[in-house]
């Protein structure tokens, strides 16, 4: 089975993290390695990965809503 994960990056120390796109993958190990060959073709200062459904949402405009309210 596959899990999403979706990836983020930043170029220079100090620079927010900005979402660069998502991958699947069947573990951790492999979404790390997925999203270094993938998104290489910039030089990041640092790069992360995260399950998509870890991602909790805060707030959500469209829908008016705030922490599951």
């Amino acid at each position: 089975m596959s899990t999403v994960y979706e990836v983020f990056a930043r170029k220079a120390r100090g620079e927010p993290l900005r979402h660069i796109g998502w991958l699947t993958a069947p573990d951790d190990d492999l979404a790390r390695v997925y999203a270094y060959q993938m998104y290489d073709e910039e030089r990041w200062f640092d790069m992360w990965v995260a399950p998509r459904d870890r991602l909790l949402e805060v707030f959500n405009s469209d829908r008016n809503t705030a922490l599951g309210r």
